[in-house]
């Protein structure tokens, strides 16, 4: 997500949220099997809660458990839109792993989504939620998703997200597309999910499936993660391949997971991080990739210096920010206030400007390499095809990003290089590095982002704060959101940021904390926050 661009009402059309061949697929499994699946799946009236779907030997096989997510999609998903598509070789994939007897990998059975610009093998297109790219198979699996399933993974679909993974329009509405509608937040269906991961965060809050991959630039997968009360990662950049994957920038884009729990989180990333001889980032990502779940400590925080990032907090989070930081500090940690930091807005300038920059010519290169029946090959052509398809594209916001990165120069522009190193610089070394060696500490925490807000389609996003991980999608660096509590009935998130290659640390930072607070929350499927009982009855006259 651009900074500060974080995503209609439902869309009409619903043809591909539930894919025929998902009917086909349950049709030849036997009645008990089916039975089974949805009775795991909980399929009673109330929003069930998730079943395990971790991977481990002698559980449930790979088969049942596809079942039982996409038996919940079919349940949960007219509510949400968090679905885009329904991959039909699900139960395929899932069978053919049970066959393995003997290799079965770290992530057998797993049910994945995908974020829907991400790309994969098999039938479903890579929209990136535009009309645009609705016929565009490409027939690849980008590297991640083949490391997944070489872990066992099963891909049972594709996830919404706001469309071009929200670089279209500053005034735009985080989790709308125009192919998957807008994504509602499971916690109060009237308020938004965050984008541009949007789907993702949703159905893993919903308990759809235990993981999805999210992709982030600045904010997409911590926010979404944050206001729908889950964990998000968004790794070192260079970690995770980009290949095939729908670009803004290459400088900031990155992969990362979205799960119920941080141990997941390790598991997945794990197994999606390596080297990519196509992505020249990832260089360093095999000598640099380890064991996450290995790493992972209850009692890491014991000791460990943390600053705390006063300059990032506030937006409506200060009670359980604070309850937060006195978990952090009953689990030994040493917490150094970190009251001002200056700058923050020559960064966002400079980073606005690469992203502008990038954005442009990465996607003409993506666009370039995609099949012969996808007619807009550049962003040219995309400003043109949404103009002739405004009805839907254009009805509820514009393109001016869109149109201000088509008048960019490109990369070789002294302003873009300028731009670059000034927002590289300011957010890494006088950055991120500059807080943690000042005041002598390895990580630090702040309030991810504000509690969701309202959808709005005559406004856009109405958010009310910056939240704290700006200076690690800037520099590039880890940042992950765990569950905080709720404010009101809705869910807020505190961050974990350390420097460069710290992946595994910050992990195990936030592990430490997630098994000592345990605030996760689940989603209650409001209409409306006002229904819950912290709010209805204040809402009530005085008898």
């Amino acid at each position: 997500m651009p900074p500060s661009f974080p995503g209609e009402s439902r869309g009409p059309d619903r043809s591909r949220k539930l894919d025929p061949g998902f009917r086909r697929g349950t049709a030849r499994l036997s009645s008990f099997i089916v039975a089974a699946a949805l009775a795991l799946a909980g399929c009673a009236s109330a929003p069930p809660v998730a079943i395990d779907q971790r991977p481990s030997l002698g559980a449930a096989s790979a088969e049942t458990r596809t079942l039982a997510a996409l038996a919940r999609i079919e349940r949960l998903n007219p509510a949400l839109n968090a679905v885009i598509a329904v991959d039909p070789t699900a139960l395929d994939q899932a069978a053919a792993l049970d066959l393995q007897r003997k290799a079965r990998g770290p992530l057998f059975g797993m049910p994945f989504l995908l974020k829907d610009n991400i790309e994969a093998k098999g039938p479903l297109p890579t929209t990136a939620g535009s009309l645009a790219l609705k016929d565009n198979v490409t027939g690849r699996d980008a590297p991640l998703v083949a490391n997944l399933r070489a872990a066992g993974a099963v891909i049972v679909g594709k996830a919404n997200l706001s469309e071009w993974a929200n670089m279209r329009s500053s005034n735009s509405i985080s989790g709308w597309s125009a192919i998957g509608g807008q994504t509602r937040n499971p916690h109060a269906l009237d308020r938004n999910p965050c984008g541009s991961s949007s789907g993702s965060g949703a159905a893993v809050a919903a308990g759809m499936v235990p993981a999805a991959i999210g992709t982030e630039t600045d904010g997409s997968i911590t926010c979404p993660a944050a206001v729908n009360g889950i964990v998000g990662f968004k790794p070192t950049v260079g970690l995770v391949s980009r290949t095939h994957i729908v670009p803004i920038s290459h400088s900031q884009d990155t992969a990362g997971p979205m799960t119920r729990n941080v141990r997941d989180a390790a598991l997945v990333l794990t197994a999606m991080a390596g080297t990519d001889s196509a992505d020249p980032a990832t260089a360093e990502a095999d000598a640099r990739r380890t064991d996450y779940v290995a790493a992972l400590s209850a009692d890491a925080l014991r000791g460990r210096r943390i600053g705390v990032m006063r300059f990032a907090d506030g937006f409506g989070t200060d009670a359980p920010f604070e309850e937060a930081l006195a978990t952090l500090r009953r689990a030994g940690a040493v917490l150094v206030d970190i009251a001002n930091f200056e700058g923050r807005g020559a960064i966002g300038e400079a980073e606005y400007q690469v992203l502008l920059t990038e954005f442009k010519a990465d996607l003409n290169a993506y666009l370039a390499t995609l099949p012969p029946n996808v007619e807009t090959r550049s962003l040219a052509d995309l400003i043109a095809f949404n103009k002739a398809h405004a009805a839907r594209e254009l009805a509820l916001f514009g393109q001016e990003i869109f149109i201000e990165a088509e008048a960019t120069r490109g990369l070789d522009g002294p302003a873009y290089v300028k731009a670059r190193a000034d927002s590289l610089r300011m957010a890494g070394a006088e950055g991120i590095d500059r807080l943690l060696n000042q005041h002598d500490v390895v990580a630090l925490v702040g309030p991810t982002m504000p509690p969701a807000w309202l959808i709005d389609a005559v406004n856009g996003d109405q958010i009310s704060g910056g939240g704290a991980g700006g200076l690690a999608a800037v520099a590039g660096y880890p940042h992950l959101t765990v569950p905080m509590g709720a404010v009101k009935g809705l869910p807020v998130g505190l961050s974990f940021i350390g420097p460069k290659w710290s992946d595994g640390l910050i992990l195990s930072l936030g592990y430490g904390y997630e098994q000592a607070s345990q605030k996760r929350v689940e989603p209650q499927f409001l209409e409306s926050i006002e229904e819950g009982p912290e709010i209805a009855p204040l809402l009530e006259p005085v008898e």
